[in-house]
C-alpha cells in the first residue's frame, strides 16, 4: 500500500493550541464569551450528577445526569479518563456539570467534548 493511501486512512489527532485567558465582569460573561469563540451554534447545558459507577462485566463506568432543561441520561462506557476525572469531582464536590455543545436534539445529553464541573 502506497504510503499516501496509509496517510489518509489514519484519524487525525486534535491539535492543542496554546490557549488563552477569558476575562468577563460575570461568570455569565465568560459563557457567553466561551461559546461565541466556539462558534454561533454552541449553547451551555446544565445538570446534575445523581448517580457514577463502574462496571467492569457490563461495560465499564456510567454516569446519569439529571438536566434542567428537563430529562435524565445515561452514559455507560465510552467515557475517556478525562471526561471520568471531570465527572467524578463534579459528584464528589456540589454534583453540577456544564456541557458546551452544538450538537442538536438530545445527542447535546451525551456530548462531553467541552464538559465542565460548576461549583
Amino acid at each position: 500500500m502506497p504510503k499516501s493511501a496509509t496517510k489518509s486512512t489514519k484519524k487525525a489527532r486534535p491539535t492543542r493550541g496554546d490557549g488563552h485567558r477569558v476575562r468577563e465582569a460575570s461568570a455569565e460573561g465568560v459563557e457567553a464569551t466561551q461559546a461565541r469563540e466556539a462558534g454561533a451554534k454552541f449553547e451551555w447545558h446544565y445538570g446534575r450528577i445523581s448517580r457514577v459507577g463502574n462496571f467492569q462485566v457490563a461495560g465499564g463506568r456510567e454516569v446519569v445526569i439529571v438536566w434542567e432543561e428537563g430529562g435524565v441520561s445515561s452514559q455507560q462506557g465510552n467515557i475517556s479518563d478525562e471526561e471520568w476525572d471531570i465527572l467524578k469531582l463534579a459528584f464528589m464536590s456540589t454534583g453540577r456539570i456544564a456541557i458546551l455543545s452544538d450538537e442538536s436534539g438530545d445527542r447535546w445529553m451525551s456530548d462531553f467534548r467541552f464538559l465542565e464541573a460548576v461549583r
